[in-house]
Parts: structure tokens; sequence; C-alpha cells
């Protein structure tokens, strides 16, 4: 499966649809997922902090056939 990078946008409209949001593993300050809001260890952030984290740890979206990983960019 090949990963491409996509846009925070990009990510944003995919992740709608898929009915995900962006969310912060609780106690920590850059752990970043998407998720459904069903899992108590995972708060929902705006997606402009979710951008800021992305920024900071040198990350980056990417997708293959709908699935979305956040990944290290290279």
């Amino acid at each position: 499966m090949v990963m491409e990078p996509i846009s925070v946008e990009a990510a944003k409209e995919k992740a709608r649809k898929a009915g995900l949001k962006p969310g912060r593993v609780r106690g920590t300050d850059a752990v970043i997922r998407f998720t459904k809001g069903r899992n108590d260890r995972i708060d929902i952030i705006s997606w402009e902090e979710f951008s800021d984290v992305l920024q900071k740890k040198n990350l980056q979206v990417c997708e293959s056939n709908g699935f979305l990983k956040i990944m290290k960019k290279e």
C-alpha cells in the first residue's frame, strides 16, 4: 500500500466523510490521532491544534484508498 501525503484540508474533508475527528492522546502534548470520539484516552482537538502539532513534530497526513495515517515527513 503506497501512502501519499495530502494537505490538512484534504485530510479534514476525508476525515469528515469517514466520521473521524482530530484527537490527542490524553496526557501527552503531541501524540495525535484520528478518532471517532469513543475512546476515553483520546481528547478531541481543533483542526488548528492538529495542524500545529503536525508542523512542530515534522509530521504529515498520508492517505491510501481512504485510509489516513500520520507519518514523519521524509
